[in-house]
C-alpha cells in the first residue's frame, strides 16, 4: 500500500476512534473494520469528508466464516472519483443481529443489501424492502453459506397436471464424478463426421473401380 492509502486509513481511524476499529493495507488497497452498529455514521463521514468524498458505492457483498464468531462480514465497496481512490469497508456480524441500512446514504444499497439477505441470511434493519432478489419467493435457505448443500435441497418442475410449478425434493440421476486423471473418459465412442482423419481412421467406404 502506498504512503497516501495508508495517511487516509490513519486520517479516518483518527477522525472516529470510537467508530472505526482499525484500518489496514491488503494488496495495496485500504481496508476500513468499523463497527457494525455504527456504519451509518462511517459512510457519511466517507462520503461528506472533504479528505476522502468516497461519494459512489461499488458493492455491497457477504463473507461467509463458519468456523468464526461473528461468523459474517458485510463489505462495503466504495469509490471517490475526485480523489481518484477506492477504499473498502467491513464490519463483523452474526446471524442473528442486524446490520443498520446503508440507504440514507446510498440509495443503490437497497438492492445490495437484498442480495446479501438472499445469499446469506444477512439482516439489515430498517430496510424498507428486505426480501429476496434473485432466488424465488418459496426458496428455503440462503446458497452462498458454507454450509449449503452444493446439490440444494429441491429441485423446480412444472407440473401438467397441476398446471403449476412445484418443488421437489433434490434426487440426482447422476453421481458427481470423481476427476482422478488416471480413470478413462467413459464418453461417446462414436467417430464424428470429419474426425476420422483426426484420428486416422475413415468410414466411408471407397468406391471401387468398375
Amino acid at each position: 500500500m502506498d504512503q497516501a492509502l495508508k495517511d487516509l486509513g490513519d486520517y479516518i481511524a483518527a477522525a472516529m476512534p470510537h467508530d472505526v476499529i482499525r484500518s489496514e493495507g491488503v494488496c495495496g488497497e485500504l481496508i476500513v473494520v468499523a463497527r457494525a452498529a455504527a456504519i451509518v455514521e462511517v459512510l457519511t463521514f466517507l462520503r461528506n469528508d472533504s479528505n476522502c468524498q468516497f461519494k459512489v458505492l461499488v458493492d455491497v457483498c457477504g463473507v461467509d466464516y463458519p468456523q468464526r464468531e461473528p461468523r459474517f462480514d458485510v463489505v462495503y465497496n466504495l469509490l471517490s472519483m475526485t480523489q481518484n481512490q477506492r477504499i473498502r469497508v467491513k464490519v463483523m456480524v452474526d446471524e442473528d443481529t442486524p446490520v443498520p441500512t446503508a440507504i440514507p446514504v446510498f440509495s443503490a444499497a437497497g438492492w445490495f443489501e437484498r442480495e446479501a439477505w438472499d445469499m446469506y441470511g444477512i439482516m439489515f434493519s430498517n430496510h424498507p424492502d428486505l426480501r429476496r432478489i434473485l432466488t424465488d419467493y418459496g426458496f428455503e435457505g440462503h446458497p452462498l453459506r458454507k454450509d449449503f448443500p452444493l446439490t440444494g435441497r429441491v429441485e423446480v418442475r412444472y407440473d401438467e397436471a397441476q398446471k403449476r410449478v412445484v418443488y421437489d425434493p433434490v434426487e440426482l440421476t447422476q453421481d458427481f464424478r470423481t476427476f482422478d486423471f488416471l480413470s478413462p473418459w467413459e464418453g461417446m465412442n462414436k467417430v464424428l463426421p470429419g474426425d476420422e482423419k483426426a484420428t486416422g481412421e475413415d468410414d466411408t467406404p471407397e468406391e471401387s473401380a468398375p
